[in-house]
């Protein structure tokens, strides 16, 4: 589409354009594109100082800059489209989802599929080839499932949510609206529940249930648990990366994010707007406040206060995580130093 059509799809957000200072540069765009790829039929977008600089080299026709007058002149006068924004990166997405719509079957049921009797479809369900779905579930209007998919009794599944391939939700289990669960992922499988007696271990059943509320998106190969008693709660539009463990009877909040390999063990509240960096660890019953941020590989053994940034094994706030790496880098030397004060003595 043309420069001006994708300005106008964007609509206020991207009111300040090159457009009313140069109307008859309006370049043809077939897709986007990063920064330091970008050929002339593409679209890119320039976010932060490490990558202005590119607007001297790339390839781009047309740019989502950042709110800074420079910029927007260095773009002029290499005859480069552009739009100003607070938020490029956002922008940019905007604009991918413009020229990119992920793969989603039309409305039907596979042949193949088998679907209890008992089941309730809404509208225009999307269910591939063999799907099962087990007695008592309620599966909404515009869900789709794609094939291979396991659905155990009981289990509840909100309008226009999507199950990728090859993933298994098991009893009772309750899916909001608008969720993406992606292939490989296991909810509501049993918590990690084991008693010790003098003759070995005794199995707890985990009577429990899984609750995502609506917008959540879990990434390939997850897992979240279901408890003995209660639940296990993921909030509204919170995401999770691939390879995510959540442990039994866990209460996650509203917005937060995870990235790849993180393990919450039984119990774990965070609070809303929680981010973990990957690797991250964290211990029975820990609460983390609203807004505190761990970075890769923390191990979290005691509560996070609110906004508090902690790093480390175990987990320090993250300004003594920063001194300490820069001393552990002098260590060879402080221990030099110290083996010549031993021998002086």
């Amino acid at each position: 589409m043309k420069f001006s059509e994708i300005v106008s799809k964007l609509g206020e957000a991207a009111s300040n354009n090159s457009l009313a200072a140069n109307p008859d540069c309006d370049p043809e765009i077939t897709g986007v594109a990063a920064v330091d790829r970008a050929t002339a039929e593409n679209i890119s977008y320039i976010d932060g100082d490490k990558f202005a600089t590119y607007i001297h080299e790339t390839g781009a026709s047309a740019l989502i800059l950042p709110q800074d007058e420079t910029l927007k002149e260095q773009a002029q006068h290499r005859g480069i489209a552009w739009i100003s924004t607070s938020q490029p990166r956002l922008m940019f997405a905007q604009t991918l989802a413009l020229f990119y719509q992920p793969y989603r079957p039309k409305p039907a049921i596979h042949p193949t599929a088998v679907i209890h009797p008992s089941v309730q479809l809404g509208a225009d369900v999307a269910i591939g080839a063999h799907v099962a779905i087990e007695a008592g579930g309620k599966i909404g209007d515009r869900v789709c499932i794609h094939p291979n998919v396991v659905i155990y009794p009981d289990v509840e599944i909100g309008d226009r949510t999507v199950l990728h391939a090859n993933c298994t939700i098991q009893e009772r289990s309750r899916i909001g609206a608008d969720c993406t669960i992606h292939s490989g992922v296991v909810i509501g499988a049993e918590g990690f529940g084991f008693v010790p007696t003098a003759t070995g271990w005794f199995k707890m059943e985990q009577s429990g249930f899984v609750v995502l509320e609506e917008g959540v998106e879990v990434g390939c190969n997850s897992t979240i648990d279901r408890p003995a008693v209660g639940e296990t709660r993921i909030g509204r539009n919170t995401k999770l990366d691939n390879l995510v463990h959540i442990g039994h009877g866990c209460k996650i909040g509203a917005n937060c994010a995870m990235a790849a390999q993180v393990g919450l063990a039984g119990g774990v509240e965070l609070g809303n707007g929680v981010i973990l960096g990957g690797q991250v660890g964290i211990a029975n019953e820990v609460k983390m406040g609203n807004g505190a941020i761990a970075s890769a590989k923390t191990g979290i053994y005691h509560n996070v206060k609110p906004k508090d940034i902690v790093s480390g094994y175990p987990a320090v706030p993250h300004k003594i995580y920063l001194k300490n790496s820069a001393i552990y880098k002098r260590l060879p030397e402080m221990y030099e130093f110290f083996k010549q004060k031993m021998k002086e003595k």
